[in-house]
């Protein structure tokens, strides 16, 4: 289990805080999913770049990893699979935003999928699942 260097107390209180985080992102999810339906691309990429960057720097900070201080995701995606290369797992969705930033910034709306809201949703959510089970199975959430 990680920080078995810690007394008991302080370890069940950094379990609580991950999971509180991670409970925290999942309603952020939602209410990104809610909002997914009626808002543009432009107005939620933003707010999921952040939750994903979020979600990475959580799991990080459990895994005691050296990452940047930056937005870039893929910056942050070079540091978080340091190490661990299971961690490319979210390689692919992490790019997927990148993506659609590059797709913003360069008005090229033509080569987004059908419904990229909902896609981004989705990718932000994906990330989310993968990164919460691996804190379940590693046993970082206070039972």
């Amino acid at each position: 289990m990680l920080y078995t260097n810690k007394p008991a107390n302080k370890l069940k209180q950094t379990l609580i805080m991950l999971e509180d985080t991670f409970d925290q992102l999942d309603e952020s999810i939602q209410e990104l999913e809610q909002n997914a339906q009626s808002a543009d691309l432009a107005q939620l990429l933003p707010i999921g770049a952040t939750i994903v960057k979020n979600t990475l720097l959580a799991f990080a900070s459990a895994h005691k990893k050296n990452m940047p201080q930056s937005d870039d995701l893929l910056e942050l995606l070079k540091a978080f699979v340091k190490g661990d290369p299971s961690l490319n797992a979210v390689r692919d969705n992490v790019r997927e935003i990148v993506y659609y930033q590059n797709c913003l910034a360069e008005n090229r709306f033509d080569v987004l999928p059908a419904k990229p809201e909902k896609m981004l949703a989705h990718t932000v959510r994906h990330i989310y699942f993968y990164l919460r089970s691996r804190c379940e199975q590693e046993n970082l959430f206070d039972e």
